[in-house]
């Protein structure tokens, strides 16, 4: 229905998480798509795999990635269309002051390495209402700033690559997995489904000091191909995924993103290989 209604009113520019620009140019007919020109995306990491059906189906289209959190007004950083950087979300806004540490010494962290981001400026919000947990604010270099959870790094020209937010880190052998880099990694192996939704979400379960790596799928796969998967892609053996579990689908939140609370309640018991394959 929107491959159609872009066709039939010229539409030139289109806004939706990458979930949602996947399933659109993935269903759309030759031509359907031809008015497009910007298309703005966020609340989650652009894949590769979907940049690439964006350029194939639409070459004329100019893909604008940014980031931003509730919190913050809700926009910390944007791709512009005069200087469009694929794959990054862009630079912070003209009003965010932005601040990239390490997560162990809290120090500045070099150009092209990855920390946390920290960001203050008046389209920050000042704190929760009625709230008496943990503060989401610390203070750097003499100045108040808001804890993003979220890891990013930066060229030297102030441009962000969003990393993947800490909670979807895991300690293995004492290093640092990255679960979305697992995903990023098996994506383009999953097709997607007739439903539209994700082919696949990597989460951890089991024991928070020694948790299994378990990849939840639509598809009919296997731990040794999605490993040899892994290690063609460079990903060291910590990445390894310990379990595959088959499911009918993969939930998600309204926005399209994958839900990986509802994943976890639902398939929690997967660490007890009580699920089957």
């Amino acid at each position: 229905m929107l491959a159609r209604l872009i066709e039939t009113y010229k539409v030139s520019l289109l806004v939706g998480t990458p979930t949602f620009l996947n399933g659109i140019v993935r269903v759309a007919e030759q031509g359907q798509l031809d008015s497009l020109r910007l298309a703005v995306t966020g609340a989650e990491k652009c894949p590769q795999a979907v940049y690439e059906a964006l350029k194939q189906r639409c070459p004329q289209l100019v893909v604008l990635e940014g980031y931003g959190i509730t919190e913050c007004s809700p926009i910390v950083s944007a791709n512009t269309a005069e200087a469009p950087v694929p794959y990054s979300v862009g630079k912070l806004l003209p009003n965010v002051e932005g601040a990239i540490v390490e997560l162990e010494t809290e120090g500045r962290v070099p150009p092209g390495q990855t920390g946390m981001l920290l960001v203050r400026g008046p389209s920050i919000f000042p704190g929760y209402l009625n709230y008496d947990g943990p503060s989401p604010f610390v203070t750097f270099e003499g100045k108040v700033w808001y804890r993003t959870g979220d890891l990013v790094s930066q060229t030297a020209d102030g441009v962000l690559f969003f990393r993947g937010r800490l909670k979807r880190f895991v300690k293995i052998g004492g290093e640092m997995v990255s679960l979305p880099a697992i995903e990023a990694a098996l994506w383009p192996h999953f097709p997607t489904g007739d439903d539209q939704g994700p082919p696949i979400a990597v989460e951890a379960l089991g024991d928070p000091d020694s948790p299994d790596v378990v990849l939840f799928t639509t598809s009919d796969t296997d731990r040794a191909k999605v490993n040899g998967l892994l290690r063609a892609a460079g990903l060291s053996p910590l990445y390894n995924v310990r379990q595959v579990v088959r499911v009918e689908s993969i939930p998600v939140l309204g926005t399209g993103k994958t839900d990986y609370r509802a994943l976890k309640e639902r398939y929690g018991s997967a660490a007890d290989r009580s699920l089957p394959l």
